[in-house]
């Protein structure tokens, strides 16, 4: 090959940088992501494990429309179709007269989507708890809400925690379709540099390091939280 390496562009303004502002915007998409993911996410995954067929069959439904829809495609219907499908007024404020109209449709497509995967790990902990607990849990005077709150959903988070943060780690590297609405995260400013210096190799091969070092401090983390919450006797969903 006669490629011309020079690692040293990537230590010089403003490629640096861009690599960092890059490494900031995927942080903040991705944190901001996982919030609306969790929380929406953890109710789907309730109404699927109620008694109401209604709940239920909303939150099945939820499930499927989300979780068998393309992400990219996802991210160009909230971004291109959704603003035109509300009023007029409406429909120009969430495309211009909100900050950052990119960055927002991408929190919000990366996190209903991922609200699908974490919903069926949340089903997926709270059907794996015996009858015999919810039960007994009954049996000292609880409601039905009282046992999810105090019995159900304790046990249930600390036993999807492995699952949980693949899906964390899901939204991290998703993210990087933001680029195709013009969300600036690291990827973005990856192509960015090559484009300007033509040194892919050396751009990428930094973003690559820097995904990698981002997943190895959340897993590091999470296996740590893991073993300090664990219930003895109580294997974690996921787990080896």
């Amino acid at each position: 090959m006669n490629y011309n390496w020079n690692w040293g562009i990537l230590i010089t303004e403003p490629y640096m940088g861009w690599i960092f502002s890059g490494l900031g915007w995927t942080l903040l998409v991705a944190i901001s992501a996982w919030v609306i993911a969790f929380t929406l996410g953890s109710v789907i995954g309730i109404m699927r494990t109620l008694d109401q067929p209604i709940l239920r069959a909303i939150g099945a439904t939820y499930v499927e429309i989300f979780r068998n829809i393309p992400l990219l495609v996802q991210m160009f219907l909230w971004y291109f179709i959704f603003p035109e499908l509300l009023p007029e007024e409406a429909g120009l404020w969430v495309k211009r007269g909100i900050p950052m109209p990119e960055f927002w449709t991408a929190v919000i497509c990366l996190g209903t989507y991922t609200a699908s995967r974490v919903a069926e790990q949340v089903r997926a902990g709270i059907n794996a708890i015996s009858q015999g607990q919810r039960q007994a849990a009954r049996a000292i005077g609880l409601s039905p809400a009282q046992v999810y709150r105090y019995v159900l959903l304790p046990i249930s988070y600390r036993t999807i925690i492995p699952p949980m943060t693949s899906e964390f780690l899901g939204i991290f590297k998703n993210s990087s379709l933001a680029l195709t609405i013009g969300v600036l995260e690291l990827t973005a400013q990856t192509r960015q540099i090559e484009e300007y210096t033509f040194q892919g190799f050396e751009a990428f091969t930094a973003a690559t390091i820097l995904y990698i070092i981002v997943t190895f401090i959340v897993m590091f983390f999470m296996a740590r939280v893991e073993k300090k919450v664990s219930i003895p006797g109580v294997t974690s969903i996921g787990a080896k």
